[in-house]
C-alpha cells in the first residue's frame, strides 16, 4: 500500500519518541485519524488517548511533558478542535513545555473561500506557537515535523503543524534523492546540555563564594540537577527555596530547603530573602519580584536556558546561559567550601518552627466544614514512595504549597504561570498513563471539578484497565460551593466582598456520580472523617474520590500578612460579605494559632524582634 503524508507523519512521530499522543477526531484531520487506526490494528502505531475535551487533550500532552521530559504530543481538528488547544498550549507556552500540536485544516483549494470552518490558522496559533507551518504539500512534511520537534524542544514552547485535509491523503514521495526546493531533514533531539564559557564559570564561583548568606531558589527548569543543586548548596552552606513548580526538584526532608515563596510560601523563605546576601537563580521564572530582596542587598546570578528570562525580575550581576546540571558541574569544582554552616543552619531550625505552625494551623476546626488544611496535612503523611500529585489553580494550590512535602522520588506539578482551572484532572490523568505503576492523586476544587473535571472522571473509566496491576488514582474534591480563591482575591487584593451571584458553585454529589461510573467514594463531612477516608483510599487498587465538604472561610494566610492584606480584607467586610461572620471567625482562629506558633518560635529562638 502505498504511503500517504499521514501514514509517514505517524511513523515520524515514533522517530521521534512518541509513544503516545493525545487527540480528539473531526473531518479537518480526517485521514491521519484514519491512519492512527490503520497503524493501531496493525500493532505498528502510537497509542492513542481520547480525553471528552480536545482542552483537555493539550493540557495533557502539557502534563505529558512536565512529567516525562519528552515532547507532548496532540492532536485536533480544524478550526473548532483546534481553538479548543490553544488553552493546554498557552499552559505549555508559559510553562516552558516542548509540546508538538498537529491540526487539521481545510482542503488547500478552498483555503480563502470562506467554507465552513476555514479560518487562518496561523495567524490564531501565532502567538503560543514558537513555530507555526502549513503543509501545503508532501515533500514539505518531514523538514515541517522534524523543525516542529526541535524548536519545540531547543525553545521550550510548544509547535503547531497544521495539515489540510487533501494533503493528508497525498501520496508521501521518496525523499532519499535531492531535490530543488525540497529540505530533507533527520529526526534526531538537539543537545540540550549547554554549558557557559569557563570564565563566566569563574566569575560566577567569585560571586558564590564571596557571600556568607547565599540563597539558592530553584525552580522546574532546575529539573535534573537534584544532585548537583545539593552538592553546591553543601559547599557554600546555602539556604534552598523551591518555587511552587520547583517543589520536587529539591527533597522536602532537606532540612535547609525551606519550600515555597511568596503567598503560597513559608516564613523560613521570607526570612531568608530578607536577610541573604548572594542570591542564586536555578531554571526559576519566579514571577512575584517583590518577594525578592531588595535592590542592591544581594549579588545575584541566574543561570538559565531561556535568556529572555534572565536578569527579568531581580537586578542580577551575572547570567549564564546554559542548562542548570551542566552548568553548576562545571561550577562546584570553583566553589569553595565553607565551614560556616550558620545561615544553612538557622534556614533549617527556622523550618521546624514553621512546620510546627503548618501542623498547628491544621488541627484548627471550623464551623462551616472541614478544614481543607487538615486534609492536605494527613494526605501528606500518608503518600507513598514515587507518588505523583496534582493541584488546581485555586485553593488547593496553597495547601498544596503549605503542606504538601514532596519526598526523593515524588512528583507534583499544576498549571504555573497561566494558572489556568481545571488543570489538575488532566495532569493527574497524564501522569496515571505515563508512570502506571504510581499512584496519583488529583487535589481539585469544585469549580475546576465542574468545569471538566468531573467529564474526565469518564476518561478514566474508559482507560483504568489499561493502567495494570495498579490503577490506584485518587480525586480529593474540596465541595465548599464557592470559588475560593478568587472570593479571598477579591477580598485582600481589591477591597471587594463575596460577590455570590458570581462566586457560588452549585452543590452536587460529587460522590455519587463517581459511584454512578462504578468507582469507590467517600463522603467526608467532619475533620474526623479525614484519616479514614483516606485510609481507605491508599488501600483500594482502583480509583477512589473522596468528596471533603470543605470550609471556605479557611483563610489562606501568606507567611506575612501586609498592612494591605489586612486593610482590604476588612474594607470588604465592612462592605456587607455575605460570609462576614464565618471569615471573622475563622481568620480570628488562623490568627491566633499563627501568633501562638510564632511566639513559641520567638521563645524557642532568643530572639528579641518580630520573627516578621
Amino acid at each position: 500500500m502505498t504511503a500517504t503524508v499521514s501514514d509517514f507523519v505517524i511513523d515520524r512521530l515514533q522517530d521521534w519518541g512518541v509513544g503516545r499522543v493525545f487527540g480528539y477526531p473531526g473531518d479537518g484531520i480526517g485521514d491521519l485519524d484514519g491512519a492512527l487506526g490503520r497503524a493501531e490494528r496493525a500493532g505498528t502505531g502510537v497509542s492513542y488517548v481520547r480525553p471528552t475535551h480536545e482542552e483537555v487533550s493539550s493540557l495533557m500532552a502539557t502534563a505529558h511533558a512536565k512529567f516525562t521530559g519528552e515532547v507532548g504530543v496532540c492532536i485536533a481538528t480544524s478550526s473548532p478542535g483546534g481553538f479548543h488547544l490553544l488553552n493546554g498550549l498557552y499552559d505549555a507556552k508559559m510553562d516552558n513545555q516542548p509540546v508538538v500540536a498537529i491540526v487539521g485544516q481545510q482542503p488547500t483549494t478552498s483555503l480563502g473561500t470562506f467554507v465552513q470552518q476555514e479560518s487562518n490558522l496561523e495567524r490564531a496559533f501565532a502567538d503560543v506557537a514558537v513555530y507555526v507551518q502549513t503543509v501545503v504539500a508532501p515533500a514539505q512534511a518531514q523538514a515541517v515535523i522534524d523543525t516542529a520537534f526541535r524548536t519545540a524542544r531547543l525553545r521550550l514552547g510548544p509547535a503547531v503543524v497544521i495539515l489540510p485535509h487533501d494533503v493528508q491523503a497525498m501520496k508521501m514521495p521518496d525523499m532519499a534523492s535531492p531535490r530543488p526546493s525540497v529540505a530533507r531533514s533527520s529526526a534526531v533531539a538537539p543537545s540540550m546540555s549547554i554549558t557557559p564559557p569557563p570564565e563566566e564559570i569563574a566569575r560566577a564561583a567569585e560571586i558564590i563564594n564571596s557571600g556568607a548568606k547565599v540563597t539558592f531558589l530553584v525552580g522546574h527548569g532546575a529539573a535534573g540537577a537534584t544532585a548537583e543543586i545539593l552538592e553546591a548548596a553543601s559547599l557554600v552552606g546555602a539556604g534552598i527555596i523551591t518555587a511552587l513548580r520547583g517543589k520536587q526538584v529539591v527533597p522536602s526532608d532537606v532540612p535547609h530547603h525551606t519550600q515555597q515563596l511568596g503567598l503560597l510560601g513559608s516564613l523560613p523563605s521570607v526570612k531568608q530573602m530578607k536577610d541573604c546576601d548572594t542570591l542564586v537563580l536555578l531554571g526559576t521564572n519566579f514571577p512575584y519580584s517583590e518577594y525578592l530582596p531588595r535592590s542592591g542587598q544581594a549579588r545575584a546570578v541566574q543561570i538559565d536556558l531561556k535568556p529572555e528570562h534572565m536578569g527579568l525580575r531581580y537586578p542580577t550581576e551575572l547570567d549564564l546561559w546554559g542548562d542548570v546540571r551542566s552548568t553548576l558541574a562545571a561550577l562546584i569544582p570553583h566553589l569553595d567550601r565553607t565551614d560556616d554552616l550558620s545561615w544553612q543552619n538557622t534556614a533549617a531550625d527556622n523550618m521546624v518552627e514553621w512546620e510546627a505552625e503548618m501542623t498547628a494551623q491544621a488541627m484548627v476546626t471550623y464551623e462551616d466544614g472541614v478544614n481543607p488544611r487538615r486534609v492536605f496535612h494527613e494526605l501528606n503523611k500518608r503518600l507513598p514512595a514515587q507518588a505523583i500529585v496534582t493541584a488546581d489553580a485555586g485553593s488547593t494550590a496553597d495547601w498544596y504549597g503549605h503542606h504538601i512535602r514532596l519526598r526523593d522520588g515524588m512528583t507534583g506539578d499544576l498549571s504555573g504561570r497561566l494558572a489556568t482551572m481545571l488543570g489538575a484532572m488532566p495532569y493527574a490523568t497524564a501522569a496515571k498513563f505515563a508512570f502506571p505503576e504510581r499512584t496519583v492523586v488529583c487535589t481539585i476544587g469544585d469549580g475546576a471539578f465542574q468545569m471538566l473535571g468531573m467529564n474526565e472522571l469518564i476518561t478514566i473509566k474508559k482507560y483504568l484497565e489499561s493502567w495494570g496491576d495498579d490503577p490506584r488514582f485518587i480525586v480529593i474534591v474540596l465541595h465548599n460551593d464557592d470559588l475560593t480563591q478568587v472570593s479571598w482575591e477579591m477580598r485582600t487584593q481589591d477591597a471587594n466582598p463575596l460577590w455570590s451571584t458570581a462566586q457560588d458553585v452549585e452543590s452536587v454529589d460529587y460522590a455519587g456520580w463517581a459511584e454512578l461510573l462504578g468507582f469507590a467514594a467517600w463522603r467526608v463531612r467532619s475533620d474526623d472523617d479525614v484519616e479514614p477516608a483516606l485510609d481507605a483510599a491508599f488501600a483500594t487498587r482502583g480509583v477512589t474520590l473522596i468528596d471533603a465538604y470543605t470550609s471556605k472561610n479557611t483563610p489562606p494566610l501568606p507567611p506575612h500578612i501586609s498592612a494591605e492584606f489586612a486593610k482590604n480584607t476588612g474594607i470588604a467586610l465592612l462592605k456587607g460579605d455575605p460570609a462576614e461572620p464565618g471569615v471573622l471567625t475563622a481568620s480570628a482562629q488562623a490568627l491566633l494559632v499563627e501568633g501562638v506558633e510564632r511566639a513559641k518560635q520567638k521563645l524557642h529562638l532568643g530572639q528579641d524582634e518580630d520573627p516578621d
